[in-house]
């Protein structure tokens, strides 16, 4: 089989969520399989912290980042409200703004443009307004997701897939929720893999490519 050379390897990289369980749903396998090889920055703009009954999410959310091996100082996580992000749009575009102009990432992973949460949407809008001139991948929650067909698959393995599972597995707050199942996880894994004619694979759709040719 032809390999192909596209690789993140030594690149900055974003995945950038509405709220905590946002990226590692969308993206924790291909966090586990790339974090030691490229600098991965995990940035959640809300944490939830208005919600009484998500007073651990917090330390869930670190202890998940830590499962996947992304360094605490790479961790950003906002205090802007949940379900109010249309509010804050400016705010929130600003925020992303800094992080660009302080880090110069290299590709940015946000939710999907099928996705149908109000917040999940305003992320991705303000981010094809702050990363102009950056590449920019959507990741699917399956819970809001509406029409998703990955266009962009990304090989994983098998150890990928099991820290995939363990970084959701600390997210006790959520345990009960359909879409934090070990099987439904590994199913889409797999039916992602099967796609791109792999055993797993992480799938994401387009939303800007930006790249340059040598001569």
């Amino acid at each position: 089989m032809a390999e192909n050379n596209f690789a993140f390897s030594g690149i900055k990289i974003f995945f950038i969520g509405a709220h905590p369980d946002d990226i590692e749903l969308g993206c924790g396998a291909l966090i586990a399989n790339i974090v030691n090889h490229s600098d991965v920055f995990c940035i959640t703009l809300s944490d939830n912290q208005k919600n009484p009954s998500l007073k651990n999410l917090v330390k869930e959310h670190y202890n998940s980042m830590e499962i996947l091996q992304v360094k605490r100082e790479n961790v950003y996580l906002g205090e802007f409200t949940t379900r109010r992000f249309i509010h804050d749009r400016q705010e929130i575009l600003e925020y992303l703004i800094s992080l660009k102009n302080k880090l110069n990432p290299d590709a940015v992973f946000v939710h999907t443009v099928s996705d149908l949460h109000q917040d999940h949407g305003v992320v991705t809008n303000e981010s094809m307004r702050a990363f102009r001139g950056i590449s920019l991948f959507g990741y699917d929650v399956i819970r809001s997701s509406q029409g998703f067909f990955p266009t962009f698959l990304v090989e994983v393995w098998e150890q990928d897939v099991a820290k995939k599972i363990a970084s959701l597995s600390a997210y006790k707050s959520y345990e009960d929720k359909y879409y934090f199942s070990k099987e439904l996880t590994r199913a889409i894994l797999i039916r992602n893999g099967a796609l791109a004619e792999r055993q797993y694979a992480e799938g994401f759709d387009i939303i800007r490519i930006v790249a340059s040719f040598s001569h």
